[in-house]
């Protein structure tokens, strides 16, 4: 039988499976050797979980609102000052932390089930190229017979 093809992987494929899909918590730099590097990532990570939550928003809200008395007496303008510079900036900053927080998990989320799309794929071709050698099998026996045939006919 000739070969018309031969199959051959990408080598990417059997290095990925190995890796697995790209997380979040994979660009931390924790594992960076700079020492330096390290700190600060972990200690980013450690202030974002804190202040990231709800409750800090909440606690930033009691924070904030014990200043609006003063803002109060001090007028227009103040009011003003004390919305943008002390209680939008408090209270937005970690509700703006929760919403990264949630939008990474989606995105990790959606990485990992593109990986899963990519790996069924990958799988999915294999099989393609199963049911290809298949038919190169089916049509090499095709092609024999009809050779026997079409040689037994000039016989006659």
């Amino acid at each position: 039988m000739p070969n018309f093809y031969e199959y051959v992987r990408h080598p990417w494929a059997d290095e990925r499976k190995l890796v697995g899909p790209t997380k979040t918590r994979d660009l931390r730099h924790l594992d960076n050797p700079n020492p330096f590097i390290r700190f600060n990532a972990r200690f980013g990570l450690r202030i974002t979980l804190v202040v990231g939550t709800m409750w800090m928003a909440y606690i930033f809200t009691v924070i904030a609102l014990f200043a609006l008395p003063d803002a109060i007496k001090q007028g227009t303008y103040f009011i003003i000052v004390w919305l943008s510079s002390s209680f939008l900036q408090l209270v937005l900053l970690p509700i703006i932390i929760v919403g990264q927080n949630i939008q990474a998990r989606a995105a990790d989320k959606r990485s990992e089930d593109t990986y899963k799309d990519a790996e069924a794929v990958l799988k999915e071709s294999e099989e393609i190229q199963k049911h290809l050698l298949a038919q190169d099998l089916a049509i090499s026996s095709i092609l024999e017979r009809l050779e026997t045939l079409m040689a037994q006919q000039e016989k006659k």
